[in-house]
């Protein structure tokens, strides 16, 4: 399966692995339509985003 490029390096990938998000979040974006995701269109256009901001924009305090 191919996933967005950053995956590897992803602290989504890294919060799954460990348990503190649910698959939905890899699923849907890193395995999925990464283009929606809002980490992945920051990172292309090389703006800052916290490790703990979500797919979908939104960001988690209980991650850090």
């Amino acid at each position: 399966m191919k996933h967005c490029k950053w995956y590897e390096m992803c602290p989504i990938k890294r919060f799954t692995d460990e348990g503190k998000l649910d698959p939905y979040w890899v699923n849907t974006y890193c395995k999925g339509d990464w283009t929606k995701c809002k980490r992945f269109q920051m990172e292309e256009r090389g703006e800052y985003h916290p490790d703990n901001m979500l797919p979908d924009g939104s960001v988690r305090e209980d991650l850090m």
